[in-house]
């Protein structure tokens, strides 16, 4: 940064940054009011008049009153702020501008020169959060999202909730304008809070709103740090708007605090060791997963574990935890009932997994495993539950409950499984994995010809769909991006999921307007990389956040949105109906309050005039494909593309 001082009134070339001088805004003052003219120079005098200094124009009285504020700096807190961000290595952060960070955004698109961190350009909050929560899944690190005040926070608060349910690292940037004799009036006031983080503190693992350059420093290291320290969850440093537009002496700029090296908290291995005993022992073990995977190793340790106990392992969804193709890979419904053994690793629904419930006008459950059955859970979902908000699911009675990353337990585990294994068990266990074998084989024979049930219907068949597309992509490399659940997980019943990346997995909170920009944030992550990203995105779901469509158009973002254009809120079509039927009223006014139509939704159209290539809609099974050809050529080319497929329910 330059060295002249702030108060420096020349003007010339040198004119810094974001430097004007006072002299020339008060001479501006003085043209606009007509101010005091300079007297005529003596009669006889060499040369003209000497221009009066800015104090003189003014003189009242005799009185020179004091030059106004210094209204430029080279420097300001924002510029300190992106230092600090830039240290944490985030490479995009993911915005709707706002005024009450205009100086953060001004520096990083300036003093930071929009790299590392990125501005993406969102067009609701809410859009922003999810973009991140599907980038972190992907990429395996956070990126930032910066939210507007009061409102922004307010906006954004459902997608913060799933980040939250689902125990992903987002970092969350706010502005806030806390000195109330400092606010500009009008909306400033509307947008500014005492706590701006008090309407999400039951959802957010830790906030903080620094009163100091150093305690921003500070608390965006600390936040970095307890965001991605399992179990992981979001952050909000808030940033007051003086803080950040205040000038900055360089000289005088506090040191950017160091993020040390992390470690993952392991389980104790003489507890693992214990487990191992149990899961060598039994007859028919079961492993549970869900929020396992964290890292590229994950699924290989998981696939060494299950095999060398030949026992099944029944993926939930919340990560890519194991292959589908795997024939150790089992659904619940198949091997839970028979188990005597059950280890449930990062498995926050083990209830639910374990148990049946029946919704019903008197609402009934029971347990779904054998008597005797042992339950073992690894993980670190104990480490944070909020009173208020409850998403830690029913309370499980398990025989050991460990404490511990699963992943990084997974290698001790691993270890003490083989070394209690004695010779005599290996056949057994040999014998286990045939049968095991054999049933998975049934199992996905059985899915093929469900899915051939409907085939040249239409409205097309969810089960057409996703296999039309994965006879498009099945030789490329390829990533699902959505969550298909609202489409009877076609993809994972019947595609090659066999790398670590080939989905993100289910949403937390379930939260409605998720669905597209988590995928925009998924494929933002693999944008690098050359594979195609697919985006099965509910029709309901879009319409929360169509506007995020623009944002994957203006930046570029290449993604295949393939839209269940089912014209309704199917789930809440069938609850309605459920409702219906349970009080003897028929189902024939259902669709009341649950369906979109009348008019029919364009997506195709809405996509084009968001300026993304748009196809469709499509209803004849026939169209289906060449649509799909079209689109994946616009994917593969770097941009973008949509295609509105009038389909089957579920």
């Amino acid at each position: 940064m330059s060295g002249k001082n702030s108060t420096d009134t020349s003007i010339g070339p040198q004119l810094g940054r974001r430097r004007f001088m006072t002299g020339v805004a008060v001479g501006a003052v003085a043209i606009g009011t007509g101010g005091t003219p300079a007297p005529a120079a003596a009669a006889g005098s060499q040369g003209g008049a000497k221009a009066p200094t800015p104090a003189e124009s003014f003189d009242v009285d005799g009185q020179a009153p004091p030059l106004l504020p210094t209204l430029t700096t080279e420097m300001s807190g924002s510029d300190y702020m992106v230092d600090v961000i830039k240290s944490l290595g985030i490479d995009y952060l993911a915005a709707n501008p706002g005024s009450s960070f205009r100086g953060l955004q001004e520096s990083i698109i300036n003093y930071g020169g929009n790299s590392k961190p990125e501005f993406l350009t969102c067009c609701h909050e809410e859009a922003s959060v999810a973009m991140a929560h599907g980038y972190a899944k992907a990429a395996g690190k956070p990126m930032a999202a910066m939210v507007h005040g009061v409102v922004g926070v307010q906006h954004a608060s459902m997608a913060i909730y799933n980040a939250f349910c689902d125990r992903v690292p987002v970092l969350l940037l706010s502005g806030n304008a806390a000195e109330a004799t400092l606010r500009r009036p009008g909306a400033e006031w509307d947008h500014s809070a005492q706590d701006n983080a008090a309407m999400i503190r039951d959802f957010v693992k830790w906030d903080d709103q620094p009163a100091s350059l150093r305690h921003f420093g500070e608390s965006l290291v600390r936040g970095y740090k307890l965001a991605v320290t399992p179990p992981m969850a979001p952050v909000m440093i808030t940033a007051d708007t003086e803080l950040q537009e205040g000038e900055l002496d360089p000289k005088a700029a506090p040191g950017v605090p160091k993020l040390g090296m992390l470690t993952m908290p392991a389980a104790d291995p003489n507890a693992l060791r214990e487990v191992a005993k149990m899961l060598v022992g039994a007859e028919n073990p079961v492993i549970l997963v869900d929020r396992y995977a964290r890292t590229p190793a994950a699924m290989g340790m998981l696939i060494t574990l299950a095999e060398t106990l030949q026992a099944p392992v029944c993926d939930l969804g919340g990560r890519m935890n194991f292959p589908n193709t795997h024939h150790l890979s089992h659904s619940p419904r198949e091997v839970v009932s028979q188990a005597d053994v059950i280890l449930g690793i990062e498995t926050p629904a083990l209830w639910g997994a374990t148990h049946k419930f029946r919704d019903q006008l008197h609402r009934s459950t029971s347990s779904g495993t054998r008597d005797g059955v042992k339950l073992v859970s690894i993980g670190m979902t104990d480490f944070m539950s909020k009173s208020n908000y409850q998403d830690f699911q029913r309370y499980t009675e398990v025989d050991i409950s460990i404490a511990g990353d699963g992943e990084e337990s997974m290698p001790m585990l691993i270890d003490a499984v083989r070394r209690a294994i004695p010779a005599e068990r290996r056949a057994a266990l040999a014998a286990r994995g045939q049968r095991l074998k054999e049933a998975h084989v049934k199992h996905r024979e059985g899915s093929r010809l469900a899915a051939t049930h409907g085939w040249d219907a239409s409205p097309v068949s969810t089960a057409r769909i996703c296999q039309e597309v994965w006879a498009l992509i099945q030789h490329s490399d390829w990533v699902m991006g959505g969550d298909p659940h609202f489409m009877s997980d076609w993809p994972q019943r019947l595609w090659t999921m066999d790398k670590h990346y080939r989905h993100i997995g289910r949403a937390g909170g379930a939260g409605v307007g998720y669905g597209l920009p988590s995928a925009i944030g998924c494929a933002l992550a693999h944008r690098d990389s050359g594979r195609i990203v697919v985006n099965f995105q509910g029709d309901g779901d879009l319409m929360y956040s169509p506007g995020a469509l623009w944002t994957a158009a203006h930046h570029r973002i290449p993604l295949l949105t393939i839209v269940h254009n089912n014209r309704a809120y199917h789930q809440e079509l069938m609850h309605l109906q459920r409702m219906a039927n349970r009080h003897n009223r028929g189902t024939d006014r259902a669709h009341i309050g649950t369906t979109l139509t009348d008019p029919n939704i364009d997506y195709a159209t809405m996509a084009r005039s968001m300026g993304m290539a748009g196809f469709g809609p499509v209803s004849s099974p026939a169209d289906l494909a060449p649509a799909l050809k079209k689109a994946i050529a616009v994917v593969k080319r770097g941009e973008p593309a949509l295609v509105d497929v009038v389909s089957q329910p579920r």
